[in-house]
């Protein structure tokens, strides 16, 4: 959850513009930004705003309103359904009645509920963050974004369960249709089926008649009302909204996705090629009068007269080298992802194989019709993807995080004109600072390692270290020189 006393509001990229004229200018990263605009602290820059409590109450809220839901689903699964006609010759309603079920109501709310909640703390207690923290991290730092990932785990499982909840009790006494089992339980008045009549043709045979629930004869009301409570399946929708909900937690934080290629990757026909690093090198080297063969290229010291320099230009030998091992990494495109484990997929499917047996069972137990079960697999397979959906990142691209806490300002409302709930409403230009940069000191930024080294970005691209402004003309602007990133450090 969010800290009153760290939250801090830092002025966005956007605040700062850079002169078109200046072609070939490299802007800055974000994190360069970041680490600029942290440096104010000392001077004010930055503001700090209270409130934090608001937030925390606003998820409260949302936990209520879940508890609500649970409670109304709950009152709708104990009114009496109503009660289709049927007949007494429907060979789909004329099977025995199951004693004991494969997986009874009890079982099922352990495998759907309870065992989603331990595993969900379990991954978010162990596993989160993860191996990307920086070193130095603060405990405390670490310790929050447990307990937030937690946090939203649970809500996001208690969201999924709770709709389906809803929706499945609601639409079972809506519907009112008789289960697979509903003559084993009405023991009818045969004696006096022509008084509960209520459709079909009259006729001496009786076949096609339609008779009310009143024929029902079975003293015990509880059991003789839920035979008309079998669309849609209430164990198929509480399966699939709790344990497909799990299957999507497992295989967002363990990064199980199917391969892709990211969105907006710069690749061309090379990149498809068998070799690109040596298609790319060919490339190159044309480009910049040297010879055109990957083989042929020169091997010499840089310095040596071994060729180093072309007519297009130099390149000196450990930047040569880093362009290549950089090109060999990320040139092609089948090295852009790679299939996980398959032990990860397999940990990954269990819960949503779980959940299609619990949903199987109501078959053979004669509880409720095909598309019963379909349907109500259904509700619970849309309550869990949206539920997921709505409190974490998509797994192909959110890296296994949960979405960041609301801001203070819009807690509870945002209104016309805004598209996100994580910015401040009404503080201009500012937005909040995400819990990385509250660990962070102004006085780290100043001494002691390359994130507080003032660096100069020109348009050439070049970084020499610097005091110049923004403001200044030539096209230069103060950043701070995030750690290397590169494949050969």
């Amino acid at each position: 959850m969010p800290d009153d006393s760290e939250d801090l509001l830092i002025p966005p990229a956007h605040a700062r513009s850079i002169s078109p004229s200046h072609t070939g200018y490299t802007p800055p990263t974000s994190t360069t930004l970041m680490m600029d605009d942290l440096r104010h602290t000392r001077t004010g820059g930055l503001k700090r705003k209270r409130g934090g409590w608001v937030v925390v109450v606003s998820y409260v809220f949302d936990w209520v309103i879940i508890a609500v839901a649970g409670v109304i689903g709950y009152i709708f699964g104990a009114k009496t359904p109503n009660k289709r006609p049927f007949s007494l010759y429907d060979p789909n309603i004329s099977f025995p009645f199951t004693v004991k079920e494969t997986v009874p109501v009890w079982l099922a709310a352990c495998i759907s509920v309870i065992a989603p909640i331990f595993f969900i703390a379990v991954i978010s207690l162990i596993f989160v963050p993860g191996a990307t923290v920086p070193r130095g991290t603060p405990k405390a730092l670490i310790w929050k974004r447990k307990l937030w990932e937690l946090h939203i785990g649970w809500l996001g499982l208690a969201l999924s369960i709770a709709s389906a909840w809803l929706i499945t009790n609601g639409m079972k006494n809506l519907y009112g249709k008789p289960r697979p089992d509903l003559l084993s339980r009405c023991q009818p008045d045969l004696a006096n089926v022509a008084k509960y009549i209520v459709g079909g043709y009259a006729n001496s045979s009786m076949n096609g008649h339609l008779v009310s629930a009143n024929i029902c004869m079975n003293p015990d009301k509880a059991k003789l009302d839920d035979g008309f409570r079998s669309y849609p399946s209430g164990h198929s929708s509480s399966a699939a909204a709790g344990l497909i909900y799990l299957s999507l937690f497992i295989a967002s934080k363990f990064a199980i996705t199917i391969p892709f290629l990211a969105s907006g990757t710069n690749v061309d026909a090379a990149s498809f090629s068998a070799f690109p690093s040596r298609t790319r090198h060919n490339t190159a080297m044309s480009a910049m009068g040297g010879p055109e063969s990957y083989e042929m290229a020169p091997r010499g010291p840089a310095g040596s007269g071994g060729g180093r320099t072309y007519t297009g230009g130099s390149i000196g030998a450990a930047e040569e080298k880093r362009l290549a091992r950089h090109t060999r990494a990320v040139a092609a495109v089948r090295l852009q992802a790679a299939a996980p484990p398959l032990y990860l997929l397999l940990i990954c499917i269990i819960p949503w194989f779980a959940s299609i047996f619990i949903a199987s069972s109501r078959w053979f137990d004669f509880r409720h019709h095909g598309f019963d079960i379909l349907f109500g697999y259904l509700i619970g397979l849309i309550c869990a993807f949206f539920s997921f959906r709505y409190y974490h990142l998509p797994i192909s691209q959110g890296a296994g995080w949960a979405w960041g806490p609301r801001s203070r300002d819009k807690a509870f409302w945002a209104g016309v004109g805004s598209y996100s709930y994580s910015t401040d409403h009404n503080v201009g230009e500012y937005y909040r600072a995400g819990d990385e940069e509250e660990a962070l000191s102004p006085d780290s930024l100043d001494h002691g390692s390359s994130y507080g080294r003032p660096v100069q970005v020109r348009a050439n691209g070049t970084g020499l270290e610097s005091n110049v402004g923004p403001d200044q003309p030539g096209g230069i602007i103060t950043g701070r020189k995030p750690p290397s990133l590169d494949v050969d450090q």
